[in-house]
């Protein structure tokens, strides 16, 4: 079992998901995909920002919400949604070992089905003047710290 998921919804910045296979490839994490994603997995912008790391990253593709929540029960698995709109901080948040984090999509978050599946809401806390960081960028700190507490970083 992976010490890790990060899902995506429905992502539409092919950019971004490519970090984030990157990302998945690097730490040894599983990376989903929930779609429709506003892209496809051949995109040419997807496979510049994910560059050769694509083929060593574990990337699952769900056809649907439905498809991912069948898969997660199945595995037993806490979904952790990250949220600007949360008042836990993920620094206070106490993670386990086959957690999925979940980012929403760029352009429009997370719809209210999926705040309402999740078992834990996270924020980051940032400045009141700004709305949100990147999604992969977001993505990534909390990644760091889900793998600190749970001792997952490769060895």
């Amino acid at each position: 079992m992976t010490s890790l998921y990060l899902a995506l919804y429905q992502p539409d910045i092919p950019q971004n998901a490519g970090s984030l296979m990157r990302l998945a490839a690097c730490l040894g994490i599983t990376l989903e995909i929930i779609e429709p994603a506003g892209f496809t997995l051949s995109d040419r912008a997807l496979k510049r920002a994910g560059m050769d790391y694509i083929r060593l990253a574990e990337i699952v593709r769900h056809l649907s919400w439905e498809h991912f929540c069948t898969a997660l029960a199945g595995r037993g698995s806490r979904l952790i949604l990250l949220t600007a709109h949360s008042a836990v901080s993920y620094t206070d948040f106490s993670f386990i070992p086959g957690d999925t984090l979940l980012v929403g999509r760029e352009s429009a978050g997370a719809p209210f089905e999926v705040h309402q599946a999740a078992h834990a809401r996270l924020r980051i806390a940032q400045r009141p003047q700004t709305r949100s960081l990147n999604v992969a960028q977001a993505a990534a700190m909390v990644v760091g710290e889900a793998l600190r507490q749970t001792k997952g970083f490769p060895s």
